[in-house]
């Protein structure tokens, strides 16, 4: 029996009982958290069923959270323990997200922990002040070390009229990279669009049917560099691919109709993020980093005072103290500094400029996304380690692995400590 997909033109296999509860508890609880569903190319009439029906409390929705881990233990983990694990995680940050708008709420990095199935540390303040040492020396031009990035931003800007180019020639770049080594699914397709006024730089938004519609944010200047790297983390080998595939492996050939709803502040955006950030280094990676770069800089008419292989050391500096975020956000809601002094800490200490350390903070501060800034860089840093335990010609199968399989951040804790041992 088959039923419409919300997101495209595929029909779907009729989901399981378990799958039922899990993408109605979902689309219920998101109708009380704006941007909760990230994502939905499930059955229609669940959609539909959810939208005519009498709003459930935030403990009725508990409790339905609840009774689903009850059901997935005893009915899911004897013959599949992957998904069970995978279902279990995600429905106790669904049931911690419900408990906290029925007033129960955790402190605040119990609470990042239980939706993210992994707790999150504070970075020394001495690795941040090692990178800007670091770009002290390789930063051309005199003058601080803020005012040189400020003078070498500048001469990286994409024009605004560009960007769509640059943008839509990275992507097929990137796909063909990506198709050679983790394959594509048949048909898959997604566009580029351009917005403002929004929190983020980048955002895949999967409309199901295997297609996306990539958002490229116009608030702040897109540097080169930084547009490589957001390209390769929205696309490919990133979030499209992943969700592609997923749908495809997981959702039409398995019927783990589980997988048509996309949940915010869940384990699996720990997963999906990290797995973003580190496919960026696989499809632009050293072998490839600057000549990938000198054609962004060609196709954008820019000619930056330094080489490209100083460029690329320099932007991977910026990225590790893009870090810097979780120590703002265990600053501005576990310890409870103000703004300014949050702020004024981005500026001095992670080398932001005034308006992106704001920009930053607008990030940290909202309702939805003050606990979803951990998933980036303590994402990319777990999936590192843990891709890097294996042997280099054995790297790209273990990727594949995070685009195909139902993996959640213990499992891969776990992983990572049995193979240290």
């Amino acid at each position: 029996m088959t039923t419409p997909a919300m997101g495209g033109d595929r029909l779907l296999p009729e989901p399981d009982p378990i799958a039922r509860e899990y993408l109605l508890l979902g689309l219920r609880l998101g109708q009380h958290i704006p941007g909760l569903v990230d994502g939905y190319f499930g059955p229609a009439d669940l959609k539909a069923q959810v939208d005519m029906e009498q709003l459930r409390t935030p403990s009725r929705l508990t409790a339905d959270a609840a009774a689903l881990r009850e059901r997935v233990a005893a009915e899911v983990r004897p013959g599949a323990p992957q998904r069970a694990d995978w279902l279990t995680a995600q429905a106790v940050a669904l049931e911690t997200q419900a408990r906290a708008l029925a007033g129960e709420a955790l402190p605040y990095l119990d609470h990042v922990e239980r939706c993210f199935d992994f707790r999150p540390q504070r970075r020394p303040d001495e690795a941040f002040r090692k990178a800007a040492a670091t770009l002290d020396a390789l930063l051309p031009g005199a003058g601080t070390v803020g005012e040189r990035l400020a003078a070498l931003d500048r001469n990286l800007t994409v024009p605004v009229d560009r960007v769509p180019d640059v943008a839509n020639r990275l992507v097929e770049r990137f796909r063909s990279r990506a198709a050679a080594a983790f394959g594509l699914p048949s048909g898959e397709r997604l566009r580029i669009a351009l917005v403002r006024d929004q929190p983020w730089s980048g955002y895949n938004w999967y409309e199901g049917g295997l297609r996306s519609r990539v958002d490229l944010n116009l608030d702040l200047p897109i540097r080169a560099p930084d547009l490589v790297h957001v390209i390769a983390h929205e696309t490919y080998p990133g979030h499209h691919l992943e969700h592609a595939w997923k749908e495809a492996d997981l959702v039409v050939a398995q019927g783990r109709l589980e997988a048509s709803i996309l949940l915010i502040n869940t384990p699996e955006c720990l997963i999906s993020e990290g797995l973003a950030d580190l496919g960026a280094r696989l499809v632009a990676g050293p072998d490839v980093a600057a000549g990938i770069l000198a054609d962004v800089l060609a196709w954008a008419g820019l000619a930056p005072p330094t080489s490209t292989e100083n460029l690329i050391e320099i932007a991977a500096l910026r990225r590790g103290l893009g870090a810097i975020a979780v120590n703002a956000a265990l600053m501005r809601h576990e310890e409870l500094l103000p703004h300014e002094a949050v702020r004024d800490y981005l500026v001095t200490v992670g080398l932001m400029a005034p308006e992106r350390a704001e920009k930053r903070l607008s990030f940290i501060e909202h309702p939805l996304w003050r606990t979803y800034v951990f998933v980036y860089s303590e994402g990319e840093a777990l999936l590192r380690t843990w891709l890097e335990r294996a042997p280099t010609d054995e790297q790209p199968a273990r990727f594949g692995r995070l685009l195909h399989e139902q993996l959640t951040p213990s499992a891969v804790q776990l992983d990572v400590a049995s193979s240290a041992a």
